[in-house]
């Protein structure tokens, strides 16, 4: 019997060489994994948001498969960079509902859909991504760690395997990077 995690990095490498029959084997394999990482992403935000895990799973994945340069090592790297794509997905939705608080766009809605998605929660959301996007001008790999680990829901074993190094670097840069983000975002 196969390990799973090495038939989705074979999927991920025949699928990377051209072989779209890969793709139709792999999506069963990891659709999952990217559901966990979604709810992971969901919990965060205020019950009710209007964006539904499900749309968060497929505006991802027709992502992760749109790429132009799909070129993914392994299962790990895979969920890296699914991971990254979720956040962005959220954070562009955030920030949209912060323009649109501001008046930009704006559309009349009944009271109950305006406190579906809380402002304060995007507010956050935006408010962490851009303290991530500071930390990686400062200190790339730091940013990366939290992104595999909180965001991803990578162990400190595939995040270590995605970015080359030990368990304990991986660790170091965790604590690092989780004081940093708090003292940033209190500012």
């Amino acid at each position: 019997m196969t390990d799973p995690s090495e038939e989705v990095t074979q999927l991920l490498i025949e699928w990377s060489d051209g072989d779209q029959s890969a793709l139709d084997r792999l999506a069963p394999l990891v659709y999952c994994e990217l559901r966990k990482m979604a709810r992971r992403y969901m919990s965060h935000q205020q019950p009710g948001h209007t964006l539904q895990t499900t749309a968060l799973i497929h505006e991802a994945f027709l992502k992760l498969i749109h790429q132009p340069d799909k070129r993914y090592k392994n299962r790990a790297h895979f969920f890296s960079v699914a991971a990254r794509a979720m956040r962005h997905i959220l954070v562009d939705y955030a920030r949209s509902r912060c323009y649109a608080k501001r008046g930009g766009a704006a559309l009349k809605v009944s009271l109950d859909e305006a406190a579906t998605v809380s402002d304060e929660r995007a507010a956050e959301l935006v408010a962490l991504d851009d303290a991530l996007e500071a930390l990686a001008k400062i200190a790339p790999r730091k940013s990366q760690v939290v992104e595999m680990r909180y965001f991803g829901g990578l162990s400190v074993a595939e995040t270590a395997e995605v970015l080359k190094v030990s368990s304990d670097t991986v660790m170091s840069d965790w604590r690092f990077a989780k004081a940093w983000l708090i003292r940033e975002i209190q500012r």
